[in-house]
């Protein structure tokens, strides 16, 4: 099965901040790139009552469905490709199969068929190793919304927590709760 184990810790930035870390973080146009998420949840938030999530990513000219799970080292990602016809089929309400993703939502009491199409978020991202991590800038847009975060994504909880407080620290960043991208998007439903 297609799973992995994401440790990240994550903030939501103001504008001036966020344009301040990417001048201080020297990021390139290499470090650019846009990608998209299709927000799937059933009728009644199911996924949202077992603190999960599910998506599917456009990034370049690859498409993932990723089922998100909370798991005691951080979050249990699930994943399935999709070409971009059964992406297209999952937005317009006909989802095919996705073997990984349709396992862990049983296991949950989720019934695939009873998952929909929400809506799309997309981000303008920026990456770039930092201090035996990965820092990334998130400028998102959504429904009306823009808003921009800071992710530190680590291997390892301890030092990711370290190195995540010493940048907002060095940056005079101050620590905000921070709810995930969808999340967002769907309070901003409301």
């Amino acid at each position: 099965m297609s799973q992995e184990i994401e440790i990240e810790f994550k903030n939501l930035l103001t504008e001036e901040e966020y344009e301040a870390l990417v001048t201080a973080l020297a990021f390139s146009t290499e470090d650019r790139f846009t990608q998209t998420n299709y927000y799937f949840e059933t009728d009644q938030f199911d996924l949202r009552e077992k603190l999960a999530a599910l998506r599917i990513r456009k990034k370049g000219d690859t498409w993932t469905a990723t089922l998100k799970e909370p798991h005691v080292d951080g979050l249990l990602e699930t994943h399935d490709t999709l070409t971009e016809e059964e992406a297209y089929r999952w937005m317009n309400e006909q989802p095919t199969t996705a073997p990984n993703i349709e396992g862990q939502l049983a296991s949950l009491g989720i019934p695939f068929k009873n998952l929909s199409f929400k809506g799309a978020l997309t981000t303008e991202r920026m990456e770039k190793k930092y201090d035996n991590t990965l820092v990334v800038l998130d400028r998102s847009h959504f429904n009306n919304v823009t808003d921009y975060e800071l992710e530190l994504e680590a291997n390892n909880a301890k030092h990711g927590q370290a190195t995540f407080e010493q940048l907002l620290q060095k940056h005079n960043i101050p620590s905000r709760e921070t709810p995930n991208k969808i999340q967002r998007f769907f309070q901003s439903l409301l």
